[in-house]
């Protein structure tokens, strides 16, 4: 993925109606998402986003920072696992191949069709490992699709609930992963993805809905804790892969159609230090 900075411009497809649909309804029961869109992404100044979305963050640093953003990305609407599918089938399309996804660890286009559980098909990795924490597939973080990423079956199963950390010897069938008994390390064009996507976790879920507070640490061997490690790699990879045209547009698929709320640090890269 590209490695370039996006400081004022996100896109966006979500109207004034979907903020509508988080100031009421949007934290309901599991809702039906509505069909795939096919039209191009729209672009937007961040200072769209900033004076609607966001306003209530902007300012704040730290602990003040991360609750404020807490709140406004808690109001969700959720899916079924089994939905996740589907939204995985138009959140991760291949920009060159509409009928394909993206694997996220192996970066290969695989057609849509091809999910399930043999070898050589893609399914559902959970980017924070389920079992740290213990959520399993629950409907909450267990089918949160800011998470939740297409991948190969084997290479999937490769990652396990391993931390994130770099070295190891290298993934068969993945060029560019790593691997070893307790970590995980993702090819340089998914770093900063993966990092996001963990720390979106560690804001969006806090303890207060009847699952375990999740947070980053330092640490790898984190077990069934609600930690993954390690924050200062992380951190690096977030910054050495900013956002590119991809992860934005997943995004915005994902606000715009399916639970109408957005992963903070792919358009505000910046928080992650305010924060960690």
């Amino acid at each position: 993925m590209s490695r370039r900075h996006l400081p004022y411009r996100r896109p966006l497809l979500a109207t004034f109606a979907a903020f509508a649909v988080l100031a009421g309804t949007a934290a309901a029961a599991p809702a039906t998402p509505t069909a795939p869109r096919t039209t191009p992404v729209a672009e937007t100044p961040l200072a769209t986003l900033d004076d609607t979305y966001y306003q209530d963050a902007l300012g704040k640093t730290g602990t003040q920072l991360k609750s404020a953003l807490h709140s406004i990305i808690s109001v969700q609407t959720k899916i079924s696992y089994s939905q996740v599918w589907d939204a995985l089938k138009d959140t991760d399309q291949d920009p060159a191949n509409s009928s394909n996804v993206i694997l996220l660890y192996t970066g290969r286009s695989e057609p849509k069709s091809d999910n399930g559980g043999a070898v050589g098909q893609w399914n559902r990795e959970h980017v924070w490992a389920k079992s740290h924490g213990d959520f399993g597939t629950s409907t909450g973080p267990g089918t949160d699709i800011h998470h939740l990423r297409p991948e190969d079956v084997t290479v999937n199963s490769v990652r396990g609930n391993k931390d994130f950390d770099n070295g190891g010897t290298a993934v068969s069938g993945a060029a560019g992963n790593y691997t070893d008994s307790d970590s995980f390390e993702p090819r340089d064009a998914v770093k900063g993805d993966v990092a996001r996507m963990i720390l979106y976790m560690a804001v969006r879920y806090e303890g207060d809905d009847a699952f375990a507070d999740l947070e980053p640490n330092d640490r790898v061997n984190n077990g069934s804790a609600p930690n993954i490690g390690r924050l200062s790699v992380l951190k690096q990879w977030s910054q050495e892969d900013p956002p590119d045209s991809f992860e934005e547009r997943r995004n915005d698929v994902i606000f715009d159609q399916y639970q109408h709320n957005r992963n903070p640090f792919i358009d505000h890269p910046e928080w992650v230090e305010a924060i960690w």
